[in-house]
């Protein structure tokens, strides 16, 4: 960390702004970049305007809006003058985005045209200012007369301490109530700095961002990170889609991008597997390890292009990958890359690059990141993993009772995730504590491997294995568009048809999985899932959401 000697974000920036002052930092895809000077000459004027609305340092102020360049703008605007940012995802409900504003008591709310709908008749007591972020234009304050001015400048000199609170992250999460993260200016810094460790970046680097910068993953290392190697980084305006995704990849040819399993797992299950499945030929070709290895390089190429053929680091994390897609990925010679953190660690604890990577493996810990297993299974070496270092939250805001549940008195933070460290130190994830499911003879019994079995059958798209009345019970969610569409030739029929059809998947996928686990780990039942699960920013089902449902 030498080459960083103040573990503030401020000093980072401009650290960077000195270093990289004419090079591209951010742009929307299609359109001219702003170089680090003119993103740091834009987060000035956006503090003196914060100076003008008598914003103080401590106070919290909030970020709801799409990615874009004025996101990152704002957020350094806020945290140079010592204010809080308080990021709100995009996909919180209304009721969720008042429990923010509310519990933070911000003072002032960023928002970008499409979500400004969902504040307009929010009307919390603290909130005195409304704020457009595409031109930082007043659209409702208690101050009157006040304009943002590209041109000026604070008039504050401030100082920032690096145990200073830089942002307050509220987690959708996966386990119900949404908790505020308190993140310093240390805690972040050091995550970005030691992140650094894992990858080789420079000022020639290019990353592409999909995931909700408002998200600790994207915001650290897909944010934080590039900023202060120099790189640039590239948004789209619409959602990710593939219609919007696939030309956005040819323009900017991304060298770096962050993704979360789910990504790459559709991609996987939509696009190459039909390809080998086509004909009977291919599908008996493909089951031939040899060959399914030579076919995964083809597809490997393939796919590379596809992503702009420049490719070099395409990390995932926030959830586990399939174990069928990783051995795809790996044996595609695809430059897949696998971490592993959370809100309240900055995020990343474990993370390898896509040269050291190990099947279903998350990687070392970070450097100054400590790892252990507390209370490891004499024979399995199982147990929770608990980490420490200075990427550890300062705790939950307002909540010190749960914030002495996670973190102990002597600085460990207990994850409430079940892992293994193998003998090269490489962290291996179980699944969450909480979803263990316990088998009739007290066996430990994880969904997330039951599942992950159930979404490599043919046209299912997700599942849940939940435990119902003593029963081990799997809901799942298959792709009815495509079997729908398979079947539509059949007309007034077709109704009966494909209700029989969901019938004959559900017994033929409940016999493909009981042969697939281990005994106490076989499902009871299947159960239709209509619609799609109800998902967190890092497309985690919200679990909790369904155990409640179906144990009640």
């Amino acid at each position: 960390m030498k080459e960083f000697p103040v573990l503030t974000l401020p000093a980072l920036l401009d650290q960077s702004v000195k270093k990289y002052a004419d090079r591209p930092a951010v742009a929307f895809v299609d359109e001219a970049p702003l170089n680090y000077s003119e993103f740091n000459k834009r987060k000035n004027a956006v503090t003196a305007l914060l100076e003008k609305l008598k914003v103080e340092p401590g106070d919290r102020l909030a970020l709801l809006s799409a990615n874009m360049p004025n996101w990152g703008i704002t957020y350094f605007g806020i945290i140079s003058m010592g204010a809080i940012v308080v990021p709100i995802l995009p996909d919180f409900s209304k009721s969720e985005i008042e429990n923010v504003l509310t519990h933070s008591e911000a003072k002032a709310i960023f928002v970008s045209r499409g979500l400004k709908s969902k504040i307009d008749s929010l009307t919390p007591d603290s909130l005195l200012h409304r704020i457009g972020i595409e031109d930082f234009e007043l659209f409702d304050t208690v101050s009157s007369g006040i304009q943002f001015d590209e041109n000026e400048k604070p008039l504050k000199d401030y100082k920032v301490d690096q145990d200073d609170l830089a942002a307050i992250i509220y987690t959708s999460g996966t386990t119900g109530k949404s908790k505020g993260v308190m993140l310093t200016h240390k805690n972040i810094s050091s995550n970005a700095i030691a992140s650094k460790g894992i990858q080789e970046i420079n000022s020639n680097d290019r990353f592409l961002s999909v995931l909700p910068l408002s998200h600790t993953y994207e915001n650290t290392i897909g944010f934080v990170l590039p900023l202060i190697c120099g790189a640039s980084i590239h948004y789209i305006k619409k959602p990710p889609t593939p219609a919007v995704l696939l030309p956005a990849l040819k323009t900017v040819r991304p060298t770096l991008m962050l993704t979360v399993p789910l990504i790459i797992e559709k991609i996987y299950r939509s696009k190459v597997l039909p390809t080998f499945h086509k004909s009977k030929l291919t599908r008996t070709l493909y089951a031939i390890p040899p060959l399914r290895k030579k076919f995964n390089q083809m597809a490997g190429k393939k796919l590379r292009q596809t992503f702009g053929g420049e490719l070099k680091f395409f990390g995932i994390g926030g959830a586990k990958l399939d174990k069928t897609v990783e051995k795809f990925l790996r044996e595609a010679k695809f430059p897949y890359a696998i971490g592993y953190g959370l809100t309240e660690t900055s995020p990343l604890l474990a993370g390898v690059n896509p040269l050291n990577t190990k099947l279903q493996s998350t990687g070392p810990p970070l450097e100054g990141v400590t790892l252990k297993i507390n209370e490891a299974g004499k024979f399995t070496g199982e147990g929770e993993i608990w980490a420490k270092g200075p990427n550890v939250m300062k705790g939950y805001y307002k909540e010190p009772e749960l914030t002495r549940e996670v973190l102990t008195e002597d600085g460990w933070f207990k994850t409430g995730d079940l892992g293994i460290l193998d003998d090269t130190n490489y962290l291996y994830i179980r699944g969450r504590s909480k979803n263990v499911i316990i088998g009739p003879g007290g066996e430990n019994i994880f969904p997330e491997d039951i599942e992950s079995v159930i979404n490599n059958f043919k046209h299912v798209v997700e599942s849940l294995v939940i435990q119902q009345k003593g029963k081990l019970v799997a809901m799942v969610h298959f792709n009815r568009e495509e079997i729908e569409g398979k079947y539509q030739h059949l007309k007034g029929e077709v109704s009966e048809f494909l209700e029989e059809k969901y019938e004959e998947l559900s017994k033929e996928l409940h016999e493909y999985v009981n042969a697939r686990v281990s005994k106490f780990s076989k499902i009871q039942e299947v159960m239709l899932q209509k619609e799609e699960f109800v998902k967190t920013a890092t497309k985690k089902i919200k679990r909790f959401l369904y155990t409640k449902t179906h144990t009640q």
